[in-house]
C-alpha cells in the first residue's frame, strides 16, 4: 500500500485489513477518533507505537507527554504541522 491508497482508505468505515497498530492508530486520528488511535498506539509497545503515540500527544495538546514519547521513538521532537508529522510518520511506516 502506498500513502495515496492509505488516504482513500479513510473514506471507508474500516482501516484496511493487515496495517498494523500504528498505521490504524493515525488512520483513527485521520477520522476524528482520538481514542481509538491513542489505544492502538499505545497497544504497539515499540519505537513505531511511541513514535505515533508522540504525534497524538501533539494533537491533544500535551508537548510533554509528547517529548516523552519522541525519546522513546528515539525521534526528535517535532515541531512541523500536524498534518505535515501524520503524513512523514504514514509515509515511513507504509
Amino acid at each position: 500500500m502506498d500513502f495515496d491508497s492509505f488516504k482513500a482508505s479513510l473514506t471507508k468505515a474500516a482501516p484496511p485489513e493487515g496495517i498494523g497498530p500504528a498505521l490504524a492508530a493515525l488512520w483513527h486520528d485521520a477520522k476524528g477518533d482520538w481514542d481509538e488511535a491513542h489505544k492502538l498506539a499505545q497497544s504497539q509497545k515499540d519505537a513505531t507505537g511511541s513514535w505515533v503515540h508522540a504525534y497524538l500527544h501533539r494533537v491533544e495538546g500535551d508537548e510533554r507527554n509528547a517529548g516523552y514519547w519522541y525519546k522513546r521513538a528515539d525521534k526528535p521532537h517535532s515541531t512541523a504541522p500536524l498534518t505535515e508529522e501524520w503524513r512523514e510518520i504514514a509515509t515511513d511506516l507504509l
